[in-house]
């Protein structure tokens, strides 16, 4: 019973067969990843017979979905970035409206030169009761001269001067910032010849800058 003979007349499949079977397969695999996976997911019919199933249409579904899906990750990301540049500025202006800080002691010069009738205006950025001292001279006529002050976010019209002069060719003194702002010089020439102002400054500021 248990010594039984395995039949002499089961053959094994040759190699032939197995190389036959398995291009079988490969080439069926092929036939369904065309007329059926490619149009189902991909909406992607070379054949023509993912339509006749109904295949096709459902793969344009899914590619509308995930074009969408897409689409909606894309929105949120710019939504984020306007909020973030939002919170940027919100926090840029809290730093503008709060008290500034009191700058190291540094120095600068500027020249400008001035056409008949030309006007500049040079400003500092100081915070309130900061002090610098300042020498300009005019060279090739006088200037009209006004010096002034603007503070953070100053309401329309709002002047606050520091001191003005006609047809003057040189300036020293101190200048004391009242309140955290922009404090400076405006010139005009006045004379029917050009006329170079240089200003030189060493104090408590943060910034010089050519206005105009």
């Amino acid at each position: 019973m248990y010594n039984a003979e395995i039949p002499k007349d089961i053959e094994l499949p040759s190699s032939k067969k197995l190389i036959k079977s398995t291009a079988i397969a490969a080439v069926s695999a092929v036939i369904v990843l065309v007329t059926c996976v490619m149009p189902a997911e991909y909406a992607i019919d070379p054949t023509g017979m993912g339509k006749v199933l109904g295949l096709t249409k459902m793969g344009e579904i899914k590619q509308s979905l995930t074009e969408e899906s897409e689409n909606g990750i894309n929105a949120a990301q710019a939504v984020n970035s306007v909020e973030q540049i939002s919170v940027e500025t919100s926090t840029q202006t809290a730093t503008d409206n709060a008290q500034m800080i009191m700058p190291a002691i540094n120095k600068e010069s500027i020249s400008i030169e001035l056409k008949p009738g030309q006007a500049t205006e040079v400003k500092l950025t100081m915070p309130q009761s900061a002090s610098v001292n300042f020498d300009w001279k005019a060279v090739g006529g006088g200037l009209n001269y006004d010096t002034h002050g603007d503070p953070v976010n100053a309401p329309k019209g709002f002047y606050h001067g520091y001191g003005k002069g006609k047809n003057e060719t040189t300036q020293q003194g101190v200048l004391k910032a009242a309140f955290d702002g922009k404090h400076g010089w405006f010139w005009r020439n006045r004379t029917e010849n050009p006329v170079t102002v240089t200003l030189l400054v060493e104090g408590q500021f943060s910034e010089m800058k050519k206005v105009f």
